[in-house]
């Protein structure tokens, strides 16, 4: 594929969806670009507003937590994995507010505690902790809305 032809197609995937670099790159490299050709490329889609790691940062973070109910951890751990600026990560995380923070938190172990056996209130705590932990939740969140549930998640 030449170099008109990959500009044209990440162009149009890049209007229809947010896009970081690295998921630019990685396509470029299964088309068997060049380096010198993908490096013009990326500065052409940027230059021409397709790509904007800031504004994919922020839709990440959005779509992640309210779609799939992710914790900060995990949405940050993704990011990185994407190579994706810290200072970018820790401005887009910024967006997700302290009370929508704890209102997922709650609704997931309200949800979560439904399907858990355990034998005891410390059993039925681990297994919750646990569950957030897989979610991307800080164990400190978790613990502070867990000691303002535990009336209701007894029940």
């Amino acid at each position: 594929m030449n170099p008109k032809e990959a500009f044209n197609k990440l162009a149009i995937l890049c209007s229809k969806k947010e896009y970081c670099i690295s998921d630019m790159q990685k396509k470029m490299q299964y088309w068997k670009l060049n380096s010198k050709q993908e490096t013009q490329i990326i500065a052409q889609l940027i230059d021409e507003k397709y790509i904007d790691e800031k504004r994919f940062t922020e839709a990440f973070v959005k779509d992640k937590f309210r779609f799939n109910k992710w914790g900060k951890y995990k949405i940050s751990f993704q990011l990185k994995q994407k190579g994706i600026n810290q200072e970018l990560i820790e401005s887009a995380l910024e967006i997700i507010t302290e009370t929508d923070y704890f209102e997922i938190i709650e609704e997931l172990l309200i949800s979560k505690n439904k399907s858990i056996k355990a034998q005891t209130e410390y059993e039925r705590r681990g297994k919750l902790l646990r569950f957030m932990a897989q979610r991307g939740f800080e164990i400190d969140a978790v613990n502070i809305k867990l000691d303002s549930l535990i009336d209701k998640l007894s029940d």
